[in-house]
């Protein structure tokens, strides 16, 4: 069983995927900082103002501190319960973001194997006699 898993593990396809993997855990960093840090605040600019971060709902007020709460960790702290909305809005984006780049790699993946199609198969020894005998035979006649 050891030498089965040891075999199933060095295969080419689970080391790519361990690859793809890590590239795209640190993938998925760059892009929640794009989202949190380059597109979101001109969003929320153009929306007057509105810090997406800091956008939630309040369900019912905390234990430890009385609103107004200014963020969804403030109220978090105070024992709050909210429904942060901005929070899910910026993971939608940051999904939409990752789920677009997966979908042209693996569309250039595609196109590049499509484009290949693979050489015809050299003609084995018993096909290039009888293309021999075939041209003796029609310079005969």
């Amino acid at each position: 069983m050891l030498k089965e898993f040891k075999e199933f593990v060095m295969r080419g396809n689970v080391m790519d995927m361990a690859v793809g993997i890590i590239i795209g855990a640190a993938f998925g960093g760059i892009v929640t900082s794009l989202v949190n840090d380059v597109i979101m605040p001109p969003v929320g600019l153009l929306l007057g103002g509105v810090d997406f971060s800091s956008l939630f709902i309040l369900l019912k007020t905390g234990t430890k501190a009385p609103p107004p709460y200014a963020t969804p960790a403030e109220a978090k702290l105070a024992g709050a319960v909210t429904l942060n909305l901005g929070l899910f809005i910026n993971a939608v984006i940051s999904f939409l973001i990752v789920a677009f780049a997966v979908f042209m790699v693996v569309k250039a993946v595609n196109r590049v194997r499509r484009a290949e199609p693979p050489p015809p198969a050299p003609p084995t020894p018993a096909e290039t006699l009888l293309g021999e005998i075939r041209d003796l035979l029609r310079a005969r006649s």
